[in-house]
């Protein structure tokens, strides 16, 4: 053992050791500032992770299925695999530019292809992701005019992510019963 630069070393390891320190250290900041932040904003921190997750499931599902499953019906009095594609791009358009301010209806429930289903459901997303990306609890917790009156913006958006995880729920079942294993639990 024997000293180098002020570092007591083993075989001349002091700049490997500095460097593990640096990146320790490193990491430590980066979680610090997460932590950070999500103190400072914790309830849109915990919306954005239900919203992430939920975008991913729904997106890889609709990606997922064979074009020639979209028409599927699990039972005769329920909508297609398609239709609720469609059902959800539809609804989260309008969560999502209810939150904005500028509500809006969605056209994705008119559209029956894969790919103009794919794509209906990309564009509601780009609409939530533009008001998710940006709310602080601040912001959250405006009141704006939803249906049945008055609701927080956070709640128009939690509602959002509740009525997606219903939905992708029902595709789950669907593509299940094709012999597909669904996004949420594939390995």
């Amino acid at each position: 053992m024997f000293e180098r630069g002020g570092f007591s070393t083993v075989n001349g390891n002091s700049t490997m050791m500095t460097r593990a320190a640096t990146v320790t250290l490193a990491t430590f900041a980066a979680l610090a500032g997460t932590v950070v932040l999500q103190a400072q904003n914790p309830m849109s921190t915990e919306l954005k992770s239900a919203y992430a997750g939920i975008k991913t499931n729904v997106t890889k599902a609709a990606e997922k299925m064979p074009e020639d499953q979209y028409g599927f019906k699990a039972s005769p009095d329920i909508r297609t695999f398609g239709a609720l594609i469609g059902h959800i791009a539809d609804a989260q358009t309008s969560f999502c530019s209810t939150a904005a301010g500028a509500a809006k209806r969605g056209d994705a429930s008119t559209k029956t292809t894969k790919a103009d289903l794919v794509a209906a459901l990309k564009a509601s997303f780009d609409v939530c992701d533009g008001v998710i990306n940006s709310l602080t609890d601040a912001d959250a917790t405006g009141m704006i005019a939803a249906r049945g009156g008055q609701r927080s913006k956070l709640s128009v958006l939690w509602t959002m992510v509740a009525h997606s995880n219903e939905e992708y729920g029902y595709l789950a079942v669907y593509m299940r019963i094709k012999g597909i294993v669904p996004p949420s639990t594939e390995p």
